[in-house]
C-alpha cells in the first residue's frame, strides 16, 4: 500500500481597511475598551496580523499575562470575560495561548475578525481500496460582535470549499462512519463538508466580575458535545486531510438546528443544549 500526499497551503488574514481614527474607537466591547492608535506589541506568533491597530501579545507569555493582555486590548470572546483565542468551533474551548490567526477590525460599534486557510491537495492512496484525487480543502471564517444592551451580540460564519470536489469526497484509507448522500455509507473516503459549516449567533450577559451567561444558536452550528472539531485544533493546523477518526469524534460538528445555553465563571464552563433538527 502506498500513500502520497502533496499539499500547498495559503493562510490569509482577510480584513477591510481603516480601523484607526474610528469615531467609536474605545467603545466598550462587552465591558472592555477597544484600543486605538498604532502601538506596537512584542513579536510572536501573532506578529504581522492586523489587530485593529494593535499587535497581539505573544502567545508564549505566561497564561495569566496573555489572558490579561488579550482582554485589556478588547479582544475578548463574545461569550464571556475570557480572550477570544480560547474560542474554538461552536462553543468549545481551546488553550488560551493558541495562536490568534485572524485579522481584526473595528467598524463603528462592530469588532470583526476574518481568516482563511486553503490547501491545494493531491492525494494518491494505493492498494485495492485506495484512490487518487486533486482537491481544494480548508475554510473561510468571519466573526463580528458588538455591545447590545447590557450584553454582547456575536455573529459567526464558516464556509468550506469541499462541495466543489464532488459528492464522493476524497480518498482516506480506513475512514468510516459517514455517508455521501445521507443514506449510503462510505468507507475509505472523507465525505465533503457542507458549503456553510457554521452560521450562528450568540448573546451573552456579564455576571459579576468574570462570569457570564450566554445563548448560542446555529443553523448550522455545533452542539456542546465533545472537543473543538479537528480543523480548529492546533494539532491539525497543518494537516490538509481530516484524521481517519473525524467521522466518529466530530460527527456532530455540522448540525442544522443547534441551541446551547451556558454559564462561564473564570476558567469553568457549564453548558446544556436542546434538541437538534
Amino acid at each position: 500500500m502506498k500513500t502520497i500526499l502533496l499539499a500547498a497551503t495559503a493562510t490569509l488574514a482577510l480584513s477591510s481597511a481603516a480601523h484607526a481614527q474610528d469615531p467609536h474607537a474605545g467603545h466598550a466591547m462587552g465591558g472592555q475598551h477597544t484600543p486605538t492608535g498604532d502601538g506596537q506589541g512584542p513579536a510572536g506568533p501573532h506578529a504581522g496580523h492586523d489587530m485593529g491597530g494593535m499587535a497581539a501579545p505573544a502567545a508564549d507569555a505566561a497564561p495569566e499575562h496573555y489572558e490579561h493582555e488579550m482582554l485589556s486590548m478588547g479582544h475578548r470572546s463574545a461569550l464571556g470575560a475570557f480572550p477570544m483565542s480560547r474560542d474554538g468551533s461552536g462553543t468549545a474551548w481551546q488553550p488560551d495561548a493558541s495562536p490568534h490567526m485572524g485579522a481584526m477590525g473595528q467598524h463603528g460599534e462592530w469588532m470583526t475578525m476574518s481568516h482563511a486557510l486553503l490547501n491545494v491537495v493531491y492525494s494518491d492512496q494505493g492498494g485495492p481500496r485506495g484512490d487518487d484525487k486533486a482537491f481544494l480543502a480548508g475554510m473561510v471564517m468571519g466573526m463580528a460582535q458588538r455591545p447590545l444592551g447590557a450584553g454582547t451580540l456575536g455573529l459567526r460564519a464558516m464556509l468550506s470549499p469541499d462541495p466543489f470536489m464532488g459528492a464522493k469526497g476524497y480518498p482516506l484509507l480506513l475512514a468510516a462512519g459517514e455517508s455521501a448522500d445521507g443514506k449510503t455509507p462510505i468507507i475509505d473516503r472523507q465525505h465533503p463538508h457542507d458549503l456553510f459549516m457554521e452560521l450562528s449567533a450568540s448573546y451573552s450577559l456579564p455576571v459579576g466580575e468574570d462570569g457570564s451567561v450566554f445563548l448560542y444558536a446555529g443553523l448550522p452550528g455545533e452542539p456542546a458535545y465533545g472537543p473543538a472539531s479537528f480543523m480548529h485544533r492546533l494539532s491539525s493546523l497543518d494537516s490538509p486531510e481530516a484524521p481517519i477518526t473525524h467521522h466518529w469524534l466530530d460527527s456532530t460538528h455540522i448540525t442544522f438546528g443547534v441551541l446551547t445555553a451556558g454559564y462561564v465563571q473564570g476558567d469553568w464552563k457549564g453548558e446544556a443544549f436542546g434538541p437538534t433538527l
